[in-house]
């Protein structure tokens, strides 16, 4: 227990980056051999350039990803004491986005209509 507070003290043994959510979805796809293009606003921090390498390594382009200061790039941090989940603290944007990274990123994802058999929203 730490002295500070009534609260577990968990030491860190290490750390694992793993994109969740819609790059899942990416992965899928270029699993089952198809091209995957990714459409969203991300922040111009260390976070976004893990999530980038991530996309890269996975063959799934974020070339339509758009960068700026205005928000974090969304992390979930998970705390895994004894194989159990002992709570997460999230890191993004708590308002939303603003009208005008809005309108970016639906440019964008017009943008690549032509070229896709489907889209995943």
């Amino acid at each position: 227990m730490s002295p500070e507070a009534p609260v577990p003290v968990v030491r860190l043994k290490r750390d694992t980056y793993a994109p969740g959510g819609a790059a899942n979805v990416a992965a899928n796809v270029v699993g089952l051999g198809a091209e995957a293009f990714v459409v969203g606003y991300v922040g111009d921090d260390a976070e976004s350039e893990l999530l980038r390498q991530a996309f890269q390594n996975s063959g799934i382009s974020a070339d339509h990803l758009i960068s700026g200061t205005a928000y974090p790039t969304a992390v979930k941090t998970r705390i895994i004491a004894h194989s159990q989940q002992v709570v997460r603290v999230d890191k993004e944007p708590y308002e939303g986005l603003g009208e005008r990274h809005e309108d970016e990123s639906i440019a964008a994802l017009k943008a690549l209509l032509p070229m896709a058999g489907s889209v995943v929203i």
